[in-house]
């Protein structure tokens, strides 16, 4: 008989704590407000009821785009309750991006803040879809208020199993559509045991500040399960990245527990005041999304006397290899495999290498934290294992003391400042603008943001390259997928490196990026 669970319980337990603070948001005008465990629960549970009141049923999917405020973790919480499918998106996400996942799940429902329902309303006109719409602010044009849709006690909540979906997160490929990664609630199990307890090291009663939005796996990971599963209060900031102000909060709120991307460390490190700031609070720091570069783990040293240890995961999985919590660290090493998950580096049939060569890293079947395929893509999913074995599409070695090593992507996949950025999106972009004849998206390095999408572009025959076409390409791409995907390097070329069969070799204008910038391997 399968076991009967639900992530929202892990977090529901904590309410019986009078008084325990579960979230701390704050603006960038100053504004506050903290909410209980005990008020979480009561408008989550009402929320919830609401839900099933308008008629949704368990199982069927809907989609949430809000930002960093408190009610993205209420209508996270409701829809788990009430049995039904998370789409966790962006609200960076165009009205193209919105169509796609809302069509491609057969999503009932949209949850969205009021400064985006412009954008959900050209969705669910472009594809014909008549989905229930909720918005954060004030009912409008056909949608309900979110904090009207509420439902009593005797409106009754459907039992879920541990193996029923939760989750469907939408991560980038380098060919096609985004793939819908379905995680179901025993995810959340495995999520505690690896990233909560063995990384992030989160205590209950901890101030844990996870700066990853709503929207993202990220979030889910840290700020969500990770921080409220363990009974901590999770500092939520709404406003725009400045390093001053990130050490500042940091100073004022007594964060225990940081998780950043390695953007925002590197940002932080650079500050010029960054010294005058004391962190006596902050006792674990952890970083994820791409390599830390040595130097500013050592800043964060030194200044803090708080080592920032890296993780590894996917969308498809949770963290898998990471410098854990008093595990000895070998700068420059991804760390070690993450607690109840197999982890090893296999060839390309999917056997294990020796010692020291360079192969996959992959994930076994077995392992619980792995994804349980792509929604309603068996080809895709079939195409991502080799026999037992998970490919997660990098690259690394093992030492001798089972330290993995990055040594690079085994696919065209680009991520810059954290963000997962599949090539094909952007070339998709580009190719619609009237100038362009064809393109190739690549990943170059940068020294801010690891690395940041770089355009190739060949231009129509009847098109001159100008320096003021290059802004012209960018707001294009801008216009038509999410805008930190846009290329921040544009140029223009005659023709494209091609194999035999046509297809671009992405792989040749990567290496020429390396080697131009000095990083090449």
């Amino acid at each position: 008989m399968t076991t009967r669970y639900n992530i929202a319980q892990d977090i529901d337990r904590h309410a019986t704590v009078t008084g325990k603070v579960a979230i701390h948001w704050r603006n960038e005008a100053g504004e506050e407000k903290q909410i209980t465990y005990a008020e979480l629960k009561e408008k989550s549970d009402s929320l919830a009821r609401g839900l099933v009141a308008l008629g949704l049923a368990k199982g069927e999917r809907v989609m949430i785009l809000l930002p960093r405020v408190p009610e993205a973790y209420v209508a996270y919480l409701a829809c788990l309750k009430a049995g039904l499918v998370l789409l966790p998106g962006s609200e960076m996400l165009r009205a193209g991006d919105i169509a796609y996942r809302i069509r491609h799940a057969e999503a009932k429902a949209v949850i969205a803040d009021a400064t985006l329902t412009a954008g959900v309303d050209a969705a669910l006109r472009e594809i014909g879809s008549a989905a229930i719409r909720i918005v954060r602010g004030q009912a409008q044009g056909g949608w309900l208020a979110l904090d009207e849709c509420t439902g009593d006690a005797s409106i009754a909540l459907p039992e879920t199993t541990a193996d029923d979906p939760a989750f469907i997160s939408y991560t980038s490929g380098t060919t096609g559509g985004p793939k819908g990664v379905v995680h179901h609630h025993s995810w959340a199990v495995a999520h505690q045991q690896t990233a909560t307890q063995a990384w992030l090291g989160i205590q209950n009663g901890d101030k844990v500040w996870a700066t990853a939005g709503p929207g993202w796996a990220k979030w889910i990971w840290s700020p969500f399960v990770s921080t409220l599963g363990a009974g901590a209060t999770a500092f939520v900031y709404q406003g725009s990245f400045h390093p001053e102000t990130y050490l500042r909060l940091l100073e004022e709120q007594k964060i225990n527990v940081l998780c950043c991307t390695p953007t925002e460390y590197r940002l932080m490190a650079k500050c010029e005041k960054l010294l005058e700031y004391r962190l006596p609070a902050l006792r674990s720091a952890v970083s994820a999304g791409e390599p830390l570069n040595r130097e500013v783990i050592d800043t964060f040293l030194n200044a803090f006397g708080v080592q920032v240890r890296d993780g590894y995961g996917q969308t498809e999985n949770t963290l898998l290899i990471a410098n854990l919590t008093g595990m000895p660290v070998k700068l420059g090493s991804m760390g070690k495999p993450t607690p109840g998950n197999r982890i090893a580096v296999v060839d390309d049939e999917g056997q294990e290498v020796k010692q020291g060569e360079v192969g996959h890293i992959a994930v076994h079947r077995s392992s619980p934290a792995l994804f349980k395929g792509y929604y309603q893509d068996p080809e895709r999913t079939q195409a991502a294992f080799r026999g037992d074995w998970y490919l997660t599409g990098d690259r690394a070695r093992v030492d001798e003391e089972g330290y993995f090593w990055f040594e690079g992507r085994a696919d065209d996949m680009i991520i810059s400042s954290g963000y997962t950025i599949g090539p094909f999106e952007v070339e998709d972009a580009l190719v619609k603008h009237p100038a362009v004849k064809e393109c190739a998206v690549v990943a170059s390095p940068d020294s801010i943001r690891g690395t940041i999408v770089k355009a190739f572009v060949v231009l129509k025959e009847s098109v001159i390259p100008t320096a003021e076409l290059i802004p012209e390409l960018q707001d294009h791409v801008k216009a038509l997928t999410a805008p930190y995907k846009y290329p921040r390097e544009v140029e223009f070329v005659t023709s494209l490196p091609k194999t035999a069969s046509g297809k671009i070799r992405r792989v040749e204008l990567r290496e020429l990026e390396r080697k131009r910038k000095g990083t090449a391997s």
